[in-house]
């Protein structure tokens, strides 16, 4: 076939599409974007206390066998309390240089992480464990319980909240009703307070067993959002 017949053909195959393959369909009337979120603040249910012991000499083999021990220790008293979770941390060990840039010592620590429910019992244990390892930092956060229980009520506040725009702007707008084209539920990652942190300076043995536990709350949000067709 010769080319202007080629394209002669093109143009005539071109000519049985259908309007809305050669051009961009028109966004239909009446359409309405809308969003509407629910949140609440929950109280936040778990602690986790940091433990840490630290261990100085010249020898690091030696360095890193007592502090082996010392997480041993703790972690066998620990693990005795059915009610708090308990698993290692951090572990490092590294040298220190004299004015020299000479290795001087070794210094290493080492970390415990109890992680509960019930505060009390948490505080209670850090305390009898302040003769073996120092709090380094408490943190609280919300269980996925309990954010999944806050986001069950949320989420029906927040779709008839939705349903509610929906309605009024219809009507604002000279419509009687409207009709959902797309809708979508989401959740927002809970939003905590910082966590309190202790110095290796200011953790002493002595503050070690009155450690302070207020968890404080967590916000949740869940948000709707989508587009309704308003109809009259």
């Amino acid at each position: 076939m010769k080319p202007y017949a080629t394209a002669a053909v093109l143009l005539l195959a071109l000519g049985n599409l259908p309007a809305h393959a050669l051009a961009a369909e028109a966004a239909p009337a009446g359409v309405l974007s809308l969003n509407a979120q629910a949140s609440t603040e929950v109280p936040q249910d778990t602690v986790q206390i940091t433990l840490f012991a630290e261990q100085q000499g010249s020898d690091p083999a030696a360095v890193s066998a007592a502090l082996n021990q010392k997480a041993a220790q703790a972690l066998k008293r620990a693990t005795a309390q059915s009610d708090i979770s308990v698993q290692t941390g951090n572990v490092s060990l590294y040298p220190t240089s004299d004015r020299n840039g000479r290795i001087s010592s070794w210094r290493g620590r080492t970390e415990l992480l109890l992680k509960s429910r019930d505060f009390a019992a948490a505080s209670r244990l850090a305390g009898q464990l302040s003769d073996t390892m120092q709090v380094g930092g408490v943190s609280f956060s919300l269980s996925r319980e309990a954010q999944r229980a806050a986001e069950g009520k949320l989420t029906a506040q927040a779709i008839a909240a939705f349903k509610e725009q929906a309605q009024a702007n219809s009507h604002a707008f000279g419509y009687s009703g409207y009709t959902i084209r797309e809708v979508r539920v989401g959740y927002s990652t809970p939003i905590m307070p910082h966590p309190f942190m202790m110095s290796a300076m200011a953790a002493d043995k002595a503050a070690a067993p009155s450690v302070p536990l207020e968890g404080g709350k967590a916000q949740v949000t869940v948000n709707v959002s989508g587009s309704v067709q308003m109809v009259h």
